[in-house]
């Protein structure tokens, strides 16, 4: 079962919830786009954490497999915080999810695995984003586009995310039609 989420700790944890009271599922996967916190790290390099750390709060939580720490952030980080979160808890990829994912699973005693893509560099300025985030974890593309269309010295800067979120979503669609068999077995 495929569920999107939406954007953000909050809608990822309302999705989290109804899949696992609807369905009770044996495994809980958290797939989305992250951000590199660690220069090695290029686009479209997919990763699996052993560890989600939940940056509101400092906890973490062992996966039981899988290799790294990939921190949830509640919001998207710029490349100011982005060092600050590698030097903070030594992951080397951060996203908004995956904790309140992981901590929906863990309250249910259903196993949880993380798959990510990294979708920006660690030096990346991405335009602010939250204003064009509702309630519910919705991205309004429209009133984005206007944003971007009325500023021009960002259209660069905007052209680069949308070739880094196509080549991230090519490399995460091509990982996940291998990686089903994978995570079963290496449960």
């Amino acid at each position: 079962m495929l569920v999107c989420g939406g954007v953000g700790p909050e809608a990822a944890r309302r999705a989290a919830e109804a899949v696992i009271s609807m369905f009770s599922p044996e495994l809980v996967c958290s797939v989305g786009f992250a951000g590199a916190l660690d220069s090695k790290l290029n686009v479209g390099d997919v990763i699996r954490p052993e560890y989600v750390i939940n940056a509101g709060d400092g906890s973490r939580i062992a996966l039981g497999s899988g290799k790294g720490i990939l921190v949830s952030f509640g919001s998207v980080a710029n490349a100011q915080q982005k060092s600050k979160l590698r030097q903070s808890y030594g992951a080397q990829a951060v996203d908004m999810e995956a904790a309140a994912v992981v901590r929906s699973a863990e309250a249910h005693g259903t196993a949880f695995v993380a798959i990510k893509v990294i979708s920006d560099a660690v030096n990346f300025e991405f335009p602010s984003m939250e204003q064009f985030v509702d309630a519910n974890g919705r991205f309004s593309e429209g009133r984005f586009a206007w944003f971007a269309a009325l500023r021009p010295w960002r259209w660069t800067q905007v052209l680069e995310l949308a070739r880094n979120s196509r080549r991230a979503a090519r490399a995460l669609c091509s990982s996940l039609r291998s990686a089903e068999l994978e995570i079963f077995v290496s449960r």
